[in-house]
């Protein structure tokens, strides 16, 4: 079974996947392993979108069941029939940026206060994500996602990110076992 988990940053998205993936044999696939190279700061370097596809399509294929966490709206029509199951996270704007803004503290430290090349990454990063509901903003928006997810091949399940954690993979679970998974 092939699921995925998307939404804007800062929704849950990973945190469900590496959930789903402790209570059962799933394999998580963190989309951001993909699509970054391995920088420090981290989140510098994009890899090309043929690199990243291959790489994604090796261990999609090597797993019998994945979850993968994050946007694959700009990867290739071959995204939008791959999955069984998809998952879109939306979470109220001015919560989703406290918990964007608290990562950013938790990942650099002491970095966003004392290194200007880390401060500046992370005002640009947390101004992208906040143009996700702007309906005028032409990167990854809710906008892009509403229109994706009518491209989907799949089921979309709608999980509000605010709820707990727990609630959250129950939910899901649920829905894999509905489909005639057991584990």
């Amino acid at each position: 079974m092939k699921i995925l988990l998307f939404g804007a940053s800062g929704t849950g998205t990973t945190t469900l996947g590496m959930e789903i993936a402790k209570r059962t044999d799933f394999k998580h696939l963190d989309i951001d392993d993909y699509y970054w190279k391995k920088t420090d700061p981290p989140f510098q370097e994009k890899i090309l979108l043929t690199e990243r596809n291959a790489n994604l399509k090796a261990d999609f294929k090597k797993y019998g069941n994945v979850v993968v966490s994050g946007s694959l709206v700009s990867w290739g029509k071959e995204w939008e029939s791959a999955f069984d199951m998809a998952v879109f996270m939306r979470l109220e704007n001015t919560e989703r940026m406290q918990r964007l803004k608290k990562r950013e503290k938790e990942r650099y430290g002491e970095k966003l206060l004392t290194d200007e090349k880390t401060r500046q990454i992370s005002k640009n990063f947390l101004e992208w994500a906040n143009q996700y509901e702007n309906p005028k903003f032409t990167g990854r928006s809710l906008k892009v996602h509403m229109k994706w997810m009518e491209s989907l091949g799949c089921e979309v399940l709608k999980m509000d990110g605010q709820m707990e954690i727990g609630e959250k993979t129950n939910i899901l679970l649920q829905r894999i076992k509905a489909k005639g998974y057991d584990f």
